[in-house]
């Protein structure tokens, strides 16, 4: 097929490399600039460097809404476009274009987890299973009709650097068994069930903070949610920021104010957790690894050098 990619960083160059090595003539693709955002420079593969060095023409965006784009777009004659982590909407203007339309690939099992860090969402929320959709766009961000889905199952210790790993690797057959199916035309696209369908924003350092009110098991999944090389979840202690590398759940049950630091269990610290704290009924997090301010990595016995105090959600 005669295609366009949209796309940016590892999950854009997952799939440009796909499509190049299927042997789809990849007329243009378009990506975003290189960006200083914290969660844009994870996971950063360069979309605009592979299409170089294919001798494929790349233009830099931050939103398709340009004369050039679109007589360009126009121009190439396409029999579809693939998009992939494409960060703003595309117009109808663009999407409905070609003759078969537009291909997206979403790192979620829509219709839940449509928008942003699907895979951090959905750690963070215990789902038990995440994946990829390949879906044909429509004038609602993810919400268009599904032609593949594929998952993985989540594990009890896994991260959302693990989650990622597993479904990057989807990327590629997904995208390739999907368009085969458009070009063949045999298939029937499935609508979504709008029902079930959840919307999520784009993950700041907000999102990272520790609530100790919240439930053990749920900070737990936070702070796994929150792996190396995303940015850590974290609290404060001291007035300073403390950020919480490894965790788990606490064996006991205990009593008091959430944040309070309590009592050394197993390999950690027990940090008092939960609405329901004061009743001594809960379990708290132990927090096993921490990293300081300046960058230091220590285990939390090694940092909570005595118990007392508290940690907090302000300096």
């Amino acid at each position: 097929m005669r295609v366009a990619m949209f796309g940016y960083q590892t999950w854009g160059h997952r799939t440009l490399r796909a499509l190049i090595d299927a042997g789809h003539d990849v007329a243009l693709v378009v990506t975003h600039p290189k960006s200083d955002h914290a969660y844009e420079k994870i996971w950063s593969d360069s979309v605009a460097d592979l299409a170089e060095a294919n001798g494929i023409r790349a233009l830099l965006r931050q939103r398709p809404d340009d004369a050039e784009l679109l007589a360009e777009l126009k121009e190439a004659d396409l029999d579809l476009i693939v998009a992939n982590n494409w960060r703003t909407w595309l117009p109808p203007e663009i999407f409905e274009m070609p003759r078969h339309g537009t291909l997206n690939v979403h790192d979620s099992l829509l219709p839940a987890y449509a928008g942003f860090s699907p895979l951090i969402w959905a750690l963070i929320n215990g789902e038990p299973e995440v994946g990829v959709t390949a879906h044909m766009m429509d004038a609602d961000l993810d919400a268009g009709d599904i032609v593949l889905q594929r998952s993985v199952q989540v594990g009890p210790k896994d991260t959302t650097t693990d989650l990622f790993h597993r479904t990057v690797d989807l990327i590629a057959p997904i995208t390739t068994d999907a368009i085969e199916l458009i070009a063949k035309g045999n298939f029937t696209p499935v609508k979504q069930d709008r029902s079930k369908a959840s919307f999520f924003h784009k993950r700041a350092l907000q999102d990272s903070l520790i609530d100790w009110t919240w439930p053990a098991d749920e900070i737990e999944r936070l702070v796994r949610a929150q792996s190396d090389p995303y940015p850590n979840a974290f609290t404060y202690h001291r007035g300073k920021q403390l950020r919480v590398v490894r965790s788990s759940v606490s064996a006991g049950l205990y009593g008091g104010t959430p944040g309070r630091i309590f009592i050394r269990e197993g390999e950690g610290v027990v940090i008092v957790a939960g609405p329901e704290a004061r009743r001594g009924r809960s379990h708290g997090l132990v927090i096993e690894r921490v990293r300081t301010e300046d960058g230091t990595e220590l285990a939390a016995t090694d940092y909570f050098r005595t118990m007392g105090g508290y940690l907090t959600t302000r300096p």
